[in-house]
């Protein structure tokens, strides 16, 4: 019946998953990361790191599936790391269409002459 009259900021804050706990603060933090990837658009794509981008897209996918299944069920936790994963994945997809172009423009003289 207490829960009943308490109101949802109370139920929030009080919350398995509320801000007294490491389970709200880690993903807040985390969101830097895709701001961070964000940020890399603006750079070459040959300056991108594919190692880096690799070892961030299989964490942000795994820990996806992770954030799920775990107790307490963290979505905010899930969500960071979805697009964590999905900014990861579209800079691996710039370095790839940077490869091909390069390549392209590499065998396109010599088909010539």
């Amino acid at each position: 019946m207490a829960a009943a009259g308490t109101s949802a900021f109370s139920r929030f804050i009080n919350s398995p998953v509320g801000p007294k706990t490491i389970h709200f603060w880690a993903p807040a933090m985390k969101w830097g990361l895709v701001i961070a990837g964000l940020g890399d658009l603006a750079r070459p794509a040959d300056q991108i790191s594919v190692k880096q981008q690799l070892s961030l897209a299989a964490t942000g996918l795994i820990w996806t599936r992770w954030s799920t299944i775990i107790t307490p069920k963290n979505y905010s936790l899930a969500t960071v790391n979805f697009f964590v994963g999905c900014t990861a994945a579209y800079q691996l997809a710039r370095v790839a269409m940077n490869k091909d172009s390069s390549s392209e423009k590499v065998e396109e003289p010599a088909k010539s002459a």
